[in-house]
Protein backbone atom coordinates (compact mmCIF):
# COMPACT_ATOMS: atom_id res chain seq x y z
CA UNK A 1 0.00 0.00 0.00
CA UNK A 2 1.29 3.61 -0.93
CA UNK A 3 0.86 6.34 2.18
CA UNK A 4 -2.05 7.66 0.01
CA UNK A 5 -3.42 4.51 -0.15
CA UNK A 6 -3.44 3.98 3.47
CA UNK A 7 -3.96 7.66 4.61
CA UNK A 8 -7.75 6.74 2.68
CA UNK A 9 -7.85 3.25 4.71
CA UNK A 10 -7.34 5.25 8.09
CA UNK A 11 -9.77 7.61 7.00
CA UNK A 12 -6.80 10.73 7.46
CA UNK A 13 -5.38 13.30 5.60
CA UNK A 14 -2.08 12.52 3.78
CA UNK A 15 -0.83 15.32 5.42
CA UNK A 16 -1.35 13.58 9.11
CA UNK A 17 0.21 10.37 7.66
CA UNK A 18 3.71 11.94 6.26
CA UNK A 19 3.53 14.03 9.25
CA UNK A 20 3.27 11.05 12.06
CA UNK A 21 4.40 7.64 10.85
CA UNK A 22 7.00 7.38 12.20
CA UNK A 23 6.01 9.22 15.51
CA UNK A 24 2.36 6.41 15.73
CA UNK A 25 4.80 3.67 14.56
CA UNK A 26 2.95 3.01 10.83
CA UNK A 27 4.59 0.16 9.71
CA UNK A 28 6.12 1.91 6.04
CA UNK A 29 8.91 0.68 4.61
CA UNK A 30 10.87 3.58 2.29
CA UNK A 31 11.17 2.32 -1.27
CA UNK A 32 13.20 5.00 -2.63
CA UNK A 33 11.38 8.27 -2.33
CA UNK A 34 8.49 6.53 -1.55
CA UNK A 35 6.73 4.58 1.82
CA UNK A 36 5.08 1.61 1.54
CA UNK A 37 3.34 -0.40 3.95
CA UNK A 38 1.72 -4.44 3.43
CA UNK A 39 -1.60 -4.47 4.41
CA UNK A 40 -1.04 -7.64 6.85
CA UNK A 41 1.73 -5.08 8.68
CA UNK A 42 -1.01 -2.08 8.78
CA UNK A 43 -3.83 -4.23 10.12
CA UNK A 44 -1.27 -5.86 12.84
CA UNK A 45 -0.34 -2.33 13.54
CA UNK A 46 -4.10 -1.23 13.97
CA UNK A 47 -4.87 -3.83 16.16
CA UNK A 48 -1.93 -3.27 18.84
CA UNK A 49 -3.44 0.48 18.64
CA UNK A 50 -5.25 1.40 22.01
CA UNK A 51 -8.76 2.40 21.65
Amino acid sequence: MSADDVAKYLGKPISWIYANWRVQGIPFKKVGNCLRCRPVDLDEWLDQQSP
